[in-house]
């Protein structure tokens, strides 16, 4: 869905009410501004947090060690714990 929007003169722009809505942005809420080589990306929170584990996990799959948990596995072997 594309959406046009206004900017106004002290930079302000509004959300229209359905997108707000769908976002459960409805009482307020944040959103994160991510500018790319495509133009600008609004995500929410959650929406931040979920596409940041989806990167995590291509860089990560197959490998057991690339976890929290592996590298402190690896580091209570290396202290002989």
């Amino acid at each position: 869905m594309t959406v046009q929007v206004t900017i106004t003169a002290n930079g302000r722009m509004s959300l229209p009410a359905d997108i707000r809505k769908r976002l459960g942005l409805s009482g307020g809420g944040a959103l994160l501004v991510e500018e790319t080589e495509d133009g600008v990306v609004l995500r929410t929170v959650a929406q931040s947090i979920a596409h940041a584990q989806t990167l995590a996990k291509q860089y990560s799959a197959g490998k057991a060690d690339a976890s929290v948990d592996g590298f402190l596995d690896r580091r209570r072997q290396d202290w002989g714990e």
